[in-house]
């Protein structure tokens, strides 16, 4: 293990290998590791906020990993440094990922101007992992000016990781009718920009139509922000088409939002409820793991399972017994 200035230098300078092993110290549930990452955030803290910070998510199926590939390939050729945070489902059965999102972005994976990370959802709702914060952050201070974030793509609790980044991209596929009622609401309205992917050969038409259908949701919907109206467009992953005005959309985004003072506020907002969310993690683990709580956890846990105890007194009891232990 590194100590504090060797994972902050080397995070400087650039340094994969040690940027690699930074974001799997954040990544540690190690008390140890946890203290030394906090004092390497610290640090790096004053070198990040400089990225445009990009979420990407959409129905499985989607094309999310090729988009993400092809658009990043855009960015490194006109001179981006990109970092790809890709979050991989976690197997409830078995616990395991299979992190294959390298395999998925070909071109991306051998490119000297980006950097692909790909990591485990584990029990995270949101679609993204408990550090992608922090992972962020650490990209920026290694020099990384373009951070996508591509999501699980598992319905509302995807919209978590709009709190994290900049500009929310949604993509989704033509056949609106059904698309509009299998996605939420609440994805919609946390939408900054739409893409109807797969917008090539015999689908440009279908393309269309569903991104005119999308308008109609988005009007009714409505829009967070006073300065901004979410569009929606239509592009091709595999054929490189309509992924340069995409992403002209996203820098015309961070403009107005800056000019209006939204940008600062929201990115000062994100860094509050960050810190709330790692408090609430913090506080159930230290919970789970409390000596008195855990005594009497199995028989409260049988007890909800079986119909005896209503959740709610079983919560009661075992926040009183954990206070009591405090």
């Amino acid at each position: 293990m590194l100590n504090r200035d060797e994972y902050v230098e080397g995070v400087l300078a650039g340094d994969r290998m040690v940027l690699a092993r930074t974001i799997t110290l954040l990544e540690s549930n190690r008390p140890e590791h946890r203290t030394t990452a906090g004092e390497v955030l610290e640090a790096l803290l004053p070198d990040s906020g400089g990225s445009h910070r990009v979420g990407i998510t959409g129905v499985p199926g989607v094309g999310k990993s090729t988009f993400i590939d092809q658009l990043g390939v855009n960015l490194t050729s006109s001179g981006h440094r990109v970092a790809v945070l890709a979050v991989d489902p976690t197997s409830s059965r078995t616990g395991g990922s299979i992190l294959g999102d390298k395999t998925r972005m070909e071109r991306l994976a051998v490119d000297p101007g980006a950097f692909i990370r790909p990591s485990p959802a584990g029990e995270t709702l949101g679609g993204v992992t408990r550090a992608t914060r922090e992972t962020i952050l650490v990209c920026e201070a290694a020099g990384f000016d373009v951070v996508l974030v591509e999501t699980v793509g598992v319905g509302q609790s995807e919209t978590v990781v709009a709190g994290m980044v900049d500009c929310f991209v949604v993509l989704m596929l033509s056949g609106a009718g059904d698309d509009l009622q299998g996605i939420k609401k609440g994805v919609l309205e946390l939408a900054d920009v739409v893409a109807i992917n797969k917008a090539d050969g015999d689908n440009v038409a279908r393309a269309q139509l569903a991104a005119g259908e999308y308008r109609t949701a988005l009007h009714l919907v409505g829009s967070a922000s006073p300065t901004w109206t979410t569009p929606v467009l239509t592009c091709s992953a595999t054929t490189n088409v309509g992924l340069e005005d995409l992403w002209t959309q996203v820098r015309i985004h961070r403009e107005r939002m800056t000019a209006s003072g939204e940008f600062a506020a929201r990115r000062s907002t994100q860094q509050v409820e960050w810190m709330w969310s790692m408090l609430d993690d913090r506080l159930r683990s230290s919970l789970r793991h409390d000596p008195v709580v855990r005594d009497h956890l199995s028989e409260v846990e049988a007890a909800v399972a079986g119909g005896t105890l209503p959740a709610t007194v079983a919560v009661d009891r075992l926040w009183d017994r954990f206070r009591a232990g405090a």
